[in-house]
C-alpha cells in the first residue's frame, strides 16, 4: 500500500533506520529491489540534469 505524504507517494511500512530484525527475508528483498529501483531512477534524473547543464554551459560560452 502506498501513502501520499506532502504530495509524495511512499511505500507504506518502509521507515529508514527502523529495526529489521522482525522482517522476513522476502520482505527485506522486496525492500532492496524497491530502493534499488528508486536509486536508479534518481541517478537517471541526475544524468539528465548534468546533460542539460552541460548544454547550457556550452550555449552561454
Amino acid at each position: 500500500m502506498d501513502i501520499e505524504e506532502d504530495g509524495v507517494k511512499i511505500q507504506a511500512g518502509i521507515v529508514i533506520g527502523e529495526d529489521l530484525a522482525m522482517i522476513s527475508i522476502e520482505e527485506l528483498e522486496k525492500r532492496i529491489a524497491l530502493l534499488e529501483s528508486e536509486i536508479a531512477r534518481i541517478r537517471a534524473e541526475i544524468d539528465i540534469k548534468h546533460s542539460s547543464r552541460a548544454a547550457a554551459d556550452e550555449f552561454f560560452k
